[in-house]
Formats: structure tokens, C-alpha cells, sequence
């Protein structure tokens, strides 16, 4: 259920219809989000471990932002549609079918998360991040010029 609710209330925010949003986060109010964020990171290793370090950053910093005690439900909503939509197999349009445009609309709900949540991305966060990142792909080193 968290997942339906949460994929309409990302599209409900992308249409701009507003008013749908307030019914749906109703029904998710008294989640325990606790397991869900540790069952979605479950999901998010292995789909990263496939995508590679690049693409699993952004994911990694809406996790930890989801994480955080002080993100709202409607950001955690936001949040784990986007990190769903794009690790699952489900899609409005199948990039399977649909080759690139397919591909546009998992890149459109990241976005769109993104630009909501952008100022929760703390130093902190990044940390933990970046941490993950080393743990799951090996320690990133930079070259001295």
C-alpha cells in the first residue's frame, strides 16, 4: 500500500493537483517508516551495485534524508516514490517499449523530489552517503595535481 499511496501522491504534486494529496498522506500517517526505509535499502543495494557509484548518490541522499527524524511525511512520501519508481520494476512508461522516453520519466520524479528536498541534503548526509558509497564500491580516491 505505502508504495501505491506514495506514486500517486508523487503524481498528484507533479500535476499540481494538490488538493489529492492531503486524502492520500491520510492514509499513511500512522506508517512505521522505520521498516520500510530499512526494506527499501534492501532494494537500493543490489539495483546500485548494477547502476554503479554515480547513479546510486542521489538515491543514497534521499534515503538518508527519508531517514532523518525531522522529514515530514509528505517528503517521505515524496521520497520513497522516487527511490521506488526507479529500483522497481514498475513504470508509467516502460522503458522497455518506449527506449528513452521510458528512461525520462524515472529522470522527471527524481528531479522533482530533488528540487523539493535539495536543503535537507546536510554535510552529514553527504557523509553518510559517501561512507555508504565507499562500503558498497570501494574507497574513491582523488588524484593530487
Amino acid at each position: 500500500m505505502l508504495i501505491t499511496v506514495s506514486i500517486l501522491v508523487l503524481a498528484y504534486m507533479i500535476l499540481g493537483k494538490n488538493a489529492n494529496v492531503a486524502e492520500q498522506l491520510e492514509k499513511i500517517k500512522n506508517i512505521d517508516w522505520r521498516k520500510h526505509i530499512n526494506a527499501l535499502m534492501d532494494k537500493l543495494r543490489p539495483w546500485a551495485l548494477k547502476a554503479g557509484r554515480v547513479a546510486a548518490r542521489p538515491l543514497l541522499q534521499f534515503y538518508y534524508v527519508m531517514d532523518d527524524d525531522k522529514t515530514s511525511t509528505l517528503d517521505r512520501a515524496l521520497i520513497y516514490a522516487a527511490i521506488a519508481y526507479t529500483i522497481l520494476p514498475i513504470d508509467f512508461i516502460p522503458s522497455v517499449v518506449y527506449k528513452f522516453m521510458g528512461i525520462l520519466d524515472d529522470g522527471m520524479a527524481m528531479l522533482y523530489v530533488y528540487k523539493k528536498i535539495k536543503n535537507k541534503i546536510t554535510p552529514e548526509i553527504n557523509a553518510k552517503v559517501e561512507e555508504t558509497l565507499n562500503e558498497w564500491f570501494g574507497v574513491e580516491y582523488e588524484t593530487i595535481e
